[in-house]
């Protein structure tokens, strides 16, 4: 028969039983091929044994036929076998056909080819490990085969994989990653089990540092972290435990920057146990890796700055996010105000408005799901962080911040943070934030009418940094020419110059140590605050001067309001808020010294200070005679208070005649003496 003879040096008899349906005279057959290919290899004669193998695979292991394809299996198990540690030189010979039977449709072929692929890899041994990533291929494929017989097939196979590379220092660790990297993105459960256990082996191998590989593998491993299976989600925190102990012992050799986007991306996962991990690694990077991940603050910033408002749900998040936030803070130091000037020209010249960058990949960092992107590059290749001149992008993180201030959405501590965030730069790198104070200092004023007396306390020690760092001092009190506002924001109506608005011989606003051009600023559009919001004024009015009075010097912001009330069209307006201050003048501890300094106007200082408020308290008939009371100008109060009959008497009039009357009861109105 032509078959069998094109099939030699196979026996008729071998060839009928290996294309037989039953087992047991397949095996036979197969117990004949080891005796014949054992003879092949005592003559050393591998032309013969290539012949076998060959005619095994062709015509059998790849043949159309199932009982065929089944012999063809066995058959070269058998071949492996009698070739024991000759195997080696035949291996992709052996492999290939086997492998290929991984995909039939046939479950009780595929559970053979694990049994003939075990027998191959188990006689190989270490010789697999260059076909180690094509038996991988296969395995992982099995890991999620339906039928029970070939998944516990494939499992044994995989146990015996696993031994030979735990054992053997040959493992081609760079040749896998790529097969690794794109395994790792499955969504089966069993294909996931299969590839976080053998990330756990390799872990667990000495000589291989799969370390080095983490960032190709790291979101996969996050996503893993997210299946529905608790076994899986289990192994796959243990997986990620075991890479955070070995980041910890080895931080030098840990390729920090390449991971950060990764993190940031799963912290804001809203699976908690992604967002929990990711966060505690977000931790121990910006402690162990330290300024290497500036470039990333914008998108570290809007990961973690939601998280500041979690409620006790989930409240372990919350604390990670808030060590985060902490630590970030104190990477920036006063170095990163320092500016190249050389390439500042070349900014400046390219890009005439500063708040230009926000159109930048940069600007995508403001989103819940974005990262920055416009540092990444400066790291690329990093291999020690003293190798790199890190440097902190300013721009990005300033947008951040002030998105998360017009979110009304966001929860009261993270207003809290992003203020506490504002403040830490002006005082660090206040040449760099003052390019974009003009762009904040709209939400700053409006975070002012904020529910939370802590976030409007934060956000007045903002302004009043803003109002008083020398960073901010401009030529006169004209707007900054540090940065020009872009035309949709809300435009800062200051005067050029106080002396150009005045009547001659009015004197000007103190100029202190405490004051900038931006403090006349703030005190002009906190004025117009008050008066487009009168609840405001209300409500929080006192409280705002009052804090203020402690930030800033008290005598500066009674001088300038009261200079600026003394052009104030809306009089109504204008007494209200003279009648608030002199309150304040009058009652609070704040203004203790201020009061003292009225007290005794043989000064120069202090009688400048009297006239500039006499004029403005004008508005107000009763907070002019108490004025006179305070610095004990009493023949003129006696004067002032004669010409009350003249005046309309209103319910508000008797009012505030009712309240001064109580005040001169204080002490406050006493002395040792009047003075004329």
């Amino acid at each position: 028969m032509n078959a069998e003879r094109d099939l030699a040096p196979l026996a008729p008899s071998v060839v009928r039983a290996l294309n037989d349906k039953l087992y047991e005279k397949r095996k036979v057959a197969a117990l004949e091929i080891e005796k014949l290919v054992r003879e092949f290899v005592a003559q050393n004669n591998t032309s013969q044994i290539k012949h076998v193998i060959l005619i095994l695979s062709q015509e059998f292991a790849l043949s159309q036929h199932p009982h065929s394809r089944k012999g063809g299996l066995i058959g070269l198990a058998a071949c492996s076998i009698a070739l024991g540690k000759d195997s080696g030189l035949y291996l992709k010979e052996l492999i290939e056909p086997v492998l290929t039977c991984f995909n039939d449709a046939d479950s009780r072929l595929r559970y053979y080819a694990c049994e003939a692929l075990y027998n191959i890899v188990k006689v190989a041994r270490g010789s697999v490990l260059p076909h180690f990533n094509v038996l991988f291929d296969g395995l992982s494929k099995l890991a999620a085969d339906p039928d029970p017989n070939v998944k516990s097939g494939s499992e044994l196979l995989d146990r015996l994989l696993k031994d030979i590379v735990t054992e053997s220092n040959q493992f081609d660790l760079v040749g896998f990653i790529p097969l690794l990297r794109e395994r790792i993105y499955s969504n089966n459960q069993y294909a996931r089990q299969f590839i976080i256990s053998w990330i756990l082996v390799l872990e667990s191998v000495p000589d291989i540092n799969l370390l080095d590989y983490l960032p190709e593998i790291l979101d996969g491993l996050f996503q893993i972290l997210g299946d529905n299976s608790k076994e899986i989600r289990k192994m796959c925190e243990v997986a990620l435990g075991e890479f955070l102990k070995e980041i910890k012992k080895n931080p030098s050799s840990v390729k920090f920057a390449e991971m950060a986007n990764i993190l940031v991306i799963h912290c804001q996962a809203a699976d908690d146990l992604i967002q929990l991990t990711a966060m505690c690694w977000m931790r121990e990077f910006i402690q162990l890796a330290g300024r290497v991940m500036l470039p990333y603050s914008s998108g570290i910033l809007t990961a973690v700055l939601p998280c500041l408002s979690y409620d006790d749900r989930k409240k372990n998040i919350k604390e990670v996010a808030n060590v985060c936030n902490q630590s970030l803070m104190k990477l920036v130091i006063p170095e990163d105000d320092e500016v190249d000037e050389a390439k500042q020209s070349v900014t400046l010249s390219e890009e005439p408005n500063l708040e230009e960058p926000v159109s930048k990949p940069e600007a995508a960092s403001s989103g819940p799901g974005s990262i920055p992107g416009q540092c990444s590059s400066f790291l690329d290749g990093m291999e020690g962080e003293n190798r790199i001149q890190v440097t902190l992008n300013l721009d990005g993180i300033v947008q951040v911040l002030d998105c998360h201030l017009h979110d009304t959405s966001i929860g009261m501590m993270t207003r809290i943070a992003v203020l506490k965030w504002l403040y830490h730069l002006y005082i660090k790198t206040p040449r760099k934030m003052f390019r974009h104070t003009d762009s904040l200092f709209p939400i700053l004023l409006r975070t002012l009418s904020d529910e939370s007396d802590e976030v409007i306390l934060k956000d007045l020690e903002v302004l009043a940094e803003i109002a008083s760092s020398p960073a901010g001092q401009t030529e006169g009190y004209g707007p900054s020419e540090a940065a020009e506002p872009r035309p949709s924001q809300v435009e800062l109506h200051v005067p050029i110059r106080n002396s150009q608005l005045r009547p001659k011989g009015l004197e000007c606003s103190p100029s202190t140590p405490t004051m900038n051009s931006y403090f006349y600023k703030f005190m002009i559009n906190l004025l117009k605050r008050f008066s487009s919001e009168r609840k405001l004024l209300e409500t929080r009015g006192a409280f705002i001067i009052r804090q203020l009075c402690l930030l800033l010097n008290a005598e500066n912001i009674f001088h300038s309001m009261a200079d600026i009330l003394l052009r104030e069209e809306d009089l109504k307006f204008a007494s209200t808020m003279v009648h608030t201050l002199n309150t304040i003048l009058l009652t609070s501890s704040e203004l203790f010294q201020l009061r003292n300094q009225l007290k005794d106007l043989r000064t120069p200082e202090s009688r400048n200070l009297f006239c500039c408020l006499y004029r403005s308290w004008c508005h107000n008939p009763v907070t002019t005679v108490s004025l006179c009371f305070l610095t004990q100008n009493y023949k003129h109060a006696y004067d002032l208070i004669q010409k009350f009959g003249d005046l309309e008497v209103t319910v508000d009039f008797l009012t505030e005649v009712d309240k001064l009357v109580q005040l001169i009861e204080c002490p406050i109105f006493t002395s040792s003496g009047p003075t004329e």
